[in-house]
């Protein structure tokens, strides 16, 4: 049985290649006879579909590159194991299927050579003929071009009508360490079988890696690589340690680059500037941090609880948003001050230092009795946000009890949104009883859950929206609080719409 696989190009760096040597020779020695009966049989095979032709509907499955285009378009096999990068050890020379045609009619015949042409980026496909100058030379596909036989009809009478020979030539070329990707580098040199990092986080100038076990001993490498092969990294750091709990930062090693840990991002159409070594920023949440913003309408009151350096806390200030930002990180709160300055909102935001329970029982108290007392006209919301995924319903319980007096009407209550993770197979649900169980009510009923990230293999990160029960939020209340379930709250993620998020977010991590 024969089983043919599609093939899709792999984008190299915009690099030009250097030539190392060019013969123009009969196209019989480019691929074997039997390949050639090959794929002609195949043409006429019911069912097949071949890389030559235009229709490519096939029932065989599709995948990212084959086994001979890994052997042509791949560094050479002797860079395997290597820790510390050698550049000239990429150099390697591929044979490219070329078609002669003379250069005043390049432009006419390029048009209608889209399909035969090579399509990889970096390789100019029109190169100079250095035997004629009078002449150039059209790179061709290698997977689709064997012989005069591979043109498709219109194709050749193109060719008839510029009076151009159907003949394919080869043409040698040099492949250096410039033309490949860094995921192609990667995947060459560390063991054969082992996961291949490719992805990363970008802070400004920096690119942050979480490598695992295997990947340590090829960590120089893998960060040369990186500053190589992504303009404007000049910084490649490494985590060393899980995030603090105290002060959301993390201990870093600095694989490849200036020690520079000073940066500035724009996220949202905002700038922040900060130390990345000593502060929390993840740019996978700017999404996130939009989605909140959209929440919040112009008068509205934002407790962030956890701010870090600003990025709920600035946004919801310029759309005219009272704001009261807390972060015990004294680096964060120095950085968030900056912030505050740098994109014009310092009158806009109230800043404080304080431990989250401390902020929560002290100025949002203070705060959060002056506006529930306020006319029941009042039309702007309350929100308070709890981003600090790791303790952050631990912190729930500084609600209960919070306030004296009497309760203020339902829909005036407080909006919370709290992050939290979860390994649980239902990761929604987990969350609510999390929550519930230490508010000590149900959340079933009054609850919304939205999924904001696949952190790790079954481990999701999430944030629970609610609005705060007068029942847990005054003292004196004498209603049951085990069968009270609050406000209505209107669900914004049904568990099928939940289970739908949470694939797309798995597929695009």
């Amino acid at each position: 049985m024969v089983q043919w696989i599609l093939w899709r190009p792999i984008e190299f760096s915009r690099r030009l290649l250097k030539v190392e040597s060019c013969s123009i020779t009969e196209s019989e020695s480019l691929i074997p006879l039997a390949w050639t009966s090959l794929t002609q049989k195949l043409r006429k095979a019911p069912g097949i579909s071949l890389l030559g032709q235009r229709k490519r509907s096939s029932t065989m499955p599709e995948v990212e590159t084959n086994e001979r285009d890994s052997e042509l378009f791949s560094p050479p096999s002797d860079v395997r194991g290597m820790t510390k990068l050698d550049r000239t050890a990429f150099k390697k020379t591929v044979t490219i299927p070329v078609l002669k045609v003379k250069k005043e009619i390049v432009n006419k015949l390029m048009r209608s050579l889209k399909r035969a042409a090579l399509q990889r980026p970096g390789i100019k496909r029109v190169i100079e003929d250095p035997d004629d100058e009078e002449s150039r030379l059209i790179m061709l596909d290698p997977y689709k071009m064997f012989t005069h036989d591979s043109f498709e009809k219109a194709e050749l009478s193109i060719l008839t009508q510029l009076n151009v020979k159907p003949q394919i030539s080869k043409y040698n070329l040099e492949l250096t360490y410039e033309n490949f990707k860094s995921e192609e580098i990667l995947k060459a040199v560390l063991p054969e079988g082992q996961d291949v990092t490719s992805g990363f986080s970008r802070v400004g100038h920096i690119a942050h890696l979480n490598l695992r076990d295997h990947q340590l001993p090829f960590k120089h490498l893998i960060g040369q690589v990186m500053i190589d092969k992504n303009p404007g990294i000049t910084s490649v750091v490494n985590k060393i340690n899980n995030i603090d709990n105290t002060y959301r930062n993390f201990q870093m090693e600095i694989l490849s680059g200036e020690d520079n840990m000073m940066t500035k991002v724009r996220e949202n159409n905002y700038t922040y500037e900060f130390d990345f070594s000593k502060v929390y920023w993840n740019p996978r949440l700017s999404t996130e941090h939009s989605r909140i913003t959209e929440i919040l309408k112009p008068g509205d009151v934002l407790f962030d609880v956890f701010a870090g350096v600003g990025p709920f806390a600035i946004p919801a200030a310029k759309k005219n948003c009272t704001v009261f930002a807390n972060d015990l990180n004294p680096e964060s709160h120095k950085w968030l001050l900056h912030n505050c300055k740098l994109n014009k909102v310092d009158q806009k935001v109230k800043v404080f230092n304080l431990d989250g329970k401390e902020f929560l029982q002290g100025p949002v108290k203070d705060e959060l009795m002056q506006q529930l007392g306020l006319s029941k006209e009042r039309k702007h919301s309350v929100h308070i946000v709890m981003n600090l995924p790791a303790k952050a319903i631990e912190f729930l319980s500084a609600f209960k009890s919070l306030l004296e007096g009497q309760p203020c009407s339902s829909e005036l209550l407080p909006i919370v949104h709290c992050y939290s993770f979860s390994k649980d197979a239902d990761p929604a649900e987990d969350v609510r009883q999390q929550a519930g169980a230490v508010l000590g009510i149900s959340l079933e009923a009054c609850s919304s859950v939205h999924l904001v990230r696949n952190v790790a293999p079954n481990k999701e990160m999430l944030c629970i929206t609610f609005q705060i029960p007068a029942a847990v939020l005054y003292k004196n209340q004498t209603m049951n609080l085990e069968n009270h379930e609050g406000p209505p709250l209107k669900r914004q993620r049904t568990d099928e719409a939940f289970s739908e998020e949470k694939t797309q977010i798995a597929s695009n991590t």
